[in-house]
This record gives C-alpha cells, sequence and structure tokens, in this order.
C-alpha cells in the first residue's frame, strides 16, 4: 500500500522531518500549560544524521516523544494521526498558530519505501527515563515494541 501512496522515494526524509517538527509543537503547546515538560531542555531541535557504514539514517528529535500507548496507537495503525487528533483539541488562536503538517497518517510508514525495518525509540516528555519504548517493524504489518532505559525526551 506505500507504495502506492509515494512515487518519490525520497519522500520518507520529508516525512519524518515533518513528524519531529510536528513533536516540538506539541511539546511547545502543551509547554504552556506545564513548563516542567521541557525537562531543562527547553530548546527545541532536530537532528539527521546519516551513517554510510552502518547504512542507517536516524532523525531524532526532542519534542514531546510518545508514551507505550501513543506507540501503540499512532505506529501501530497505518493512517491514524496522533498530530490530527491533538489539533483538533487546540482551540482559537492556538489553532490559528500550529501548522502541524504531518495529520495524514501514512507519512512515517513511508519510511519502508527504502528500509527493511524500521525502530523508533521515545520517551514521553514528563514521563521518568524507565518509561522509554522500543517499537520495530519490518512493514509487513506486525511489530515489536518494548520498554528501554531513556534518559532524553522526545524520539
Amino acid at each position: 500500500m506505500i507504495h502506492s501512496l509515494y512515487s518519490n522515494r525520497e519522500i520518507f526524509l520529508r516525512e519524518l522531518i515533518s513528524n519531529a517538527s510536528d513533536a516540538c509543537d506539541k511539546l511547545r503547546f502543551e509547554a504552556l500549560h506545564n513548563s516542567a515538560l521541557f525537562e531543562d531542555d527547553p530548546e527545541l531541535s532536530i537532528h539527521v544524521d546519516y551513517d554510510a557504514i552502518a547504512r542507517t539514517l536516524t532523525v531524532t528529535d526532542n519534542g514531546v516523544g510518545m508514551s507505550r500507548d501513543e506507540v501503540i496507537t499512532n505506529l501501530g495503525t497505518i493512517a491514524k494521526s496522533g498530530t490530527r487528533e491533538f489539533f483538533s483539541q487546540l482551540t482559537g488562536d492556538q489553532q490559528k498558530d500550529a501548522h502541524l503538517i504531518g495529520q495524514f497518517g501514512v507519512g512515517f510508514y513511508s519510511s519502508f519505501i527504502v528500509a527493511d525495518k524500521v525502530t523508533v525509540l521515545t520517551r514521553r516528555a514528563g514521563e521518568s527515563p524507565e518509561q522509554g519504548v522500543r517499537w520495530e517493524s519490518d512493514g509487513g504489518g506486525e511489530f515489536a515494541i518494548e520498554m528501554m532505559e531513556k534518559p532524553r525526551r522526545g524520539t
């Protein structure tokens, strides 16, 4: 299904960066009511790293991250978008300011166009380091998930 949705193989990178940007925006909005979510790291960032030897591309953000339940809900179901749900809860000026671009739900899955396996390491802002989550799939419809130590929030 994913191959029919995307004709350009490079689109996956734009989609992953969009998701990271959305996670940073979501944290920024949630921190308006709870600044402790910044966890002494208010400088939001996105990094893209390429390892030619390992043949891996890693997109990292220090945005809101995901809990175990959010990982299952958002990554475990194709075309499900936590961004859309979050956006629907914003009101008035918040909606005008929130330009969340990953609302279509299939962006993350474009990763499987170029990867045999996708691994996501994440921790929800405000949760303890022991609440990190590792999600992994080969895109075949099944995934593995486990709890892990993740000192920094984000994905």
